[in-house]
């Protein structure tokens, strides 16, 4: 396939979240910003396989910006992650007591952070769906620790209420797997899904971002 960083579409990123936002831009990818206008659930339903689940709002997410995208050619790019323990899924806390009681749940196990991965050409006809799952162990921590933690806020807007890109990694004692899945965009699964789509990075350092509603 011809690969075209520069086509008329573009590509768009359907995310607020400044660290997919960044590790796309570290990677060489130019792209705009348009933030999905999706409520995403505060329940995950244990019927739903976590892979299933996520794989299934990326694609939503996706769809939604697609829908109101009025460029010729776009591509869009769209992820969700999630952290399954047990049977359990955990998303984003909504608040201060939800991140101490999801965070009591994952402290001192092995659980798997999945993150759901969309990309759509709508005018090539062309969906793209894939998934990265990473294995970590995370180390038990005191409640001494823990109200430090929910205290610092470091929780808010990440699937686990943690950021191993921050002072996650502080709690984390072994990642078995993609790095980048952890902090929310499994850049190698998404190279690949790009470069099938027709977009590669740009050849030299400069990437430009817009932000879009």
């Amino acid at each position: 396939m011809t690969v075209d960083p520069t086509h008329a579409g573009g590509l768009i990123l359907a995310s607020a979240s400044p660290r997919r936002a960044q590790l796309l831009a570290d990677s060489g990818y130019q792209f705009e910003i348009v933030q999905p206008q999706l409520a995403e659930p505060e329940e995950y339903t244990p019927q739903t396989p976590p892979v299933q689940h996520a794989e299934a709002l990326a694609h939503y997410k996706a769809r939604c910006v697609a829908n109101i995208c009025d460029r010729p050619d776009p591509i869009v790019l769209a992820a969700d992650t999630v952290v399954a323990y047990q049977g359990r899924l955990y998303g984003k806390p909504v608040d201060a007591d939800d991140a101490r009681a999801i965070l009591s749940s994952l402290a001192g196990t092995t659980h798997q952070v999945i993150t759901g991965v969309t990309v759509l050409r709508p005018a090539r006809k062309q969906r793209l769906i894939g998934h990265e799952l990473t294995r970590v162990t995370m180390r038990p921590m005191s409640p001494e620790v823990l109200d430090r933690y929910i205290a610092s806020g470091a929780w808010q807007g990440k699937a686990g209420a943690y950021g191993i890109q921050d002072r996650g990694d502080a709690y984390v004692e072994r990642l078995e797997g993609s790095f980048t899945n952890v902090v929310g965009l499994p850049m190698s699964l998404v190279a690949r899904m790009l470069d099938k789509a027709g977009y590669a990075p740009m050849p030299t350092n400069h990437t430009s971002q817009s932000t879009t509603g």
